[in-house]
């Protein structure tokens, strides 16, 4: 099969497409014939630095296609099902393996490329804002990279819960999209000035209840300055590879905390409870009453675009590569 590989961790331009072996179907896993990739922020930070189980590593997390071989002791799924699919490293190519109870059936209607949008972006923004957030209506919620995959679903899911929505963007241009297509309250551009000085004013001094921080470095620490008298503050990833360590001593006097969330381990763990929530998200989708945003698509030949793209911080919503 062909996939997008690379030798070593670095810039995007490490990316290569070779042919490489096909995968292999485990007894309780799956083999899908990938119609649409969603390239996470996840992806992005591993080929960058993250780890190598082996050389050459074919990197990404969430994939959609068509099951073309089930293991022998795979029960529900079959030859022919399409699905979008969770795995640890393995879908930027032509063909992915995971274990079956890491794939979701893709409802009757939806295209391949944008259930590949799904899972993991809506399931984490659910559990950053609900789970481990605690988010009541009435409350007001500061969502990092609000124009993201994981920012544009915790904008939709925080309003539809009742909550007021402050999200920060690059530019205005992404801010007036978010205030007008998704409802969002309050837009802060990151570059015109200081997300914390705005927060202050949006809330008049009193600070947020819940920040979702996909960021990290040192707008963390300021994540952690925005929050009001007991408010809570959800890490999930270090999109800005920025690796300052924030100062906790500010949480105790105001009763505040900060949670580190990540899908995969929720998916191991608690499958009981993150299965039904995903799939109601992939139904929600299907029927309109949430939105994918996928701001460009790419051959799968040409991940090393994609990826670039990405890290221009221009993308507005998802970024797509097609086998």
């Amino acid at each position: 099969m062909k996939a997008a590989v690379y030798y070593k961790t670095g810039l995007p331009e490490v990316l290569q497409y070779e042919d490489v072996p096909d995968p292999r179907c485990a007894p309780g896993g799956v083999l899908i014939r990938v119609e649409a990739i969603s390239v996470e922020g996840g992806d992005v930070g591993n080929r960058a630095r993250g780890e190598m189980p082996k050389v050459p590593h074919i990197v990404g997390y969430q994939c959609a296609g068509t099951i073309i071989e089930v293991g022998a002791s795979v029960r529900n799924r079959k030859v022919g099902e399409r699905v979008v699919a969770m795995m640890m490293h393995g879908s930027h190519a032509e063909l992915a393996a995971t274990a079956a109870g890491f794939t979701f059936a893709v409802p009757e209607g939806l295209a391949a490329e944008v259930a590949a949008c799904v899972p993991i972006p809506f399931g984490t923004a659910d559990d950053c804002l609900f789970e481990f957030g605690r988010l009541q209506r009435g409350e007001t919620v500061l969502i990092q990279a609000g124009a993201g995959g994981v920012g544009l679903a915790a904008i939709q899911l925080a309003k539809r819960a009742g909550a007021t929505v402050i999200a920060t963007a690059s530019n205005e241009k992404k801010l007036a999209r978010l205030r007008d297509e998704f409802g969002l309250d309050y837009g802060i551009d990151y570059h015109a000035r200081k997300f914390f000085d705005a927060v202050q004013e949006i809330t008049m001094g009193r600070g947020c209840n819940l920040v979702v921080d996909s960021v990290g470095g040192a707008t963390l620490q300021w994540s952690l300055e925005c929050l009001a008298y007991r408010g809570r503050c959800i890490t999930v990833g270090n999109a800005s590879r920025d690796d300052t360590r924030p100062d906790l001593r500010s949480l105790a006097a105001g009763n505040r905390s900060l949670t580190g969330v990540f899908l995969g381990a929720e998916m191991a763990f608690n499958q009981a409870r993150v299965r039904p929530m995903i799939e109601r998200h992939l139904q929600d989708v299907a029927t309109g009453a949430l939105r994918v945003v996928i701001d460009r698509r790419f051959p799968l030949a040409e991940a090393a675009a994609a990826h670039a793209h990405i890290e221009s911080r221009n993308a507005f919503g998802r970024v797509v590569l097609i086998p």
